[in-house]
């Protein structure tokens, strides 16, 4: 890499992003962003391709492996549609934090993940590693000493969160009780859609899980497979992200929402960030809290958040009943399910 003029700028410039990567080429797609490109884009997948963007395809090890002294990013993690890209929005804005939304470089490490173990792996188990540990170096780049690189990752990368928690990380993970789940996801057409969508996968990953699983995808009404979604999200948590572990800070984004200067507070605690409480009351006063974090150009806040819920509440009210009874059942069942916060008023409680 000395001698190397674009790896040692590359390793130094978190301008250069390694957007994706195509495993059967064994290449890596680097775009060219500035920070105001980061913190802009709700996702950083294909919408961030615009003619705007200058990228170019580069063989894999052509990328320097900047080595296990490199910075590493915090995670963001959730269950989806849970107000992760606000929390990263503000986050960005209390402290110095760059923000990366959604890398698509980690969902093919998730891919590859999922098969590691399979004769269709295309990664042995050695690869797999070493090259988790340099998307994570590269992840880490900020653009200036100090600044912290936070990843709001996609819901599906919570299955190998504890691969991507480093020993002194901070995590968080964003969830909300079951019934405003299934409320939140019934209230918008285009979050519905993406639910079911996702369901078959997150049906298998559930059945994984839950030996002698007795339920099939196709037997689940549309409510039901929303219910599913969120079992299997929450299941994931405890299993790669203990609540008994320190670095691992999980918040109910319906409690937030009812005191979000007193939480952020607390996240930015967690994540060790320098801040003061002026700062976090004028981002909590500002236009992020009034705007819908994926589209900032269209108006949201949590009163409208909580009206469309009540709305899908009253107009779903039997399938809803129905789907947290399919839920109730497996968590009886199923001791590893039985501190889950499946109602609104519940807690998650942590046995010892």
């Amino acid at each position: 890499m000395a001698n190397d003029p674009f790896q040692r700028r590359f390793a130094a410039d978190a301008s250069l992003l390694p957007h994706m990567a195509d495993l059967a080429n064994d290449r890596v797609l680097v775009a060219l962003l500035a920070e105001p490109d980061y913190r802009h884009a709700s996702f950083l997948d294909q919408r961030l391709l615009t003619d705007r963007i200058g990228r170019e395809w580069l063989p894999w090890d052509a990328l320097p492996d900047l080595g296990t002294a490199a910075p590493r990013p915090d995670f963001i993690f959730h269950i989806g549609h849970v107000g992760s890209t606000l929390v990263s929005r503000l986050l960005a804005e209390v402290g110095d934090v760059l923000p990366l939304r959604e890398p698509m470089l980690l969902r093919t490490l998730a891919q590859v993940a999922e098969r590691i173990d399979r004769p269709e792996s295309v990664w042995s188990p050695d690869r797999y590693r070493t090259r988790k540990r340099q998307a994570l170096g590269w992840l880490g780049r900020g653009f200036g000493p100090g600044q912290r690189a936070m990843v709001k990752a996609s819901s599906v990368i919570t299955a190998i969160a504890d691969d991507l928690t480093e020993a002194d990380g901070r995590n968080l993970f964003l969830y909300v009780p079951l019934g405003r789940y299934i409320a939140t996801i019934l209230a918008g057409e285009a979050s519905l859609a993406e639910t079911l969508a996702q369901a078959p996968a997150r049906m298998a990953r559930l059945a994984a899980m839950l030996p002698d699983l007795d339920a099939a995808l196709w037997q689940l009404p549309p409510v039901t497979r929303v219910a599913m979604s969120w079992l299997c999200e929450m299941a994931t948590a405890q299993r790669t992200l203990s609540r008994r572990d320190p670095r691992h800070l999980w918040v109910d984004f319906e409690v937030m929402l009812a005191n979000p200067a007193s939480a952020i507070a607390a996240q930015v605690a967690h994540f060790g960030l320098t801040t003061d409480p002026g700062r976090i009351d004028a981002v909590i006063a500002g236009p992020i809290m009034r705007q819908y974090s994926k589209a900032p150009d269209h108006g949201y806040s949590p009163d409208l958040r909580r009206q469309l819920q009540v709305q899908a509440e009253e107009t779903h009210a039997a399938a809803i009943r129905d789907a947290i009874a399919w839920v109730e059942a497996l968590a009886a069942r199923y001791t590893s399910l039985a501190d889950l916060p499946i109602h609104n008023d519940q807690e998650i409680i942590c046995s010892s």
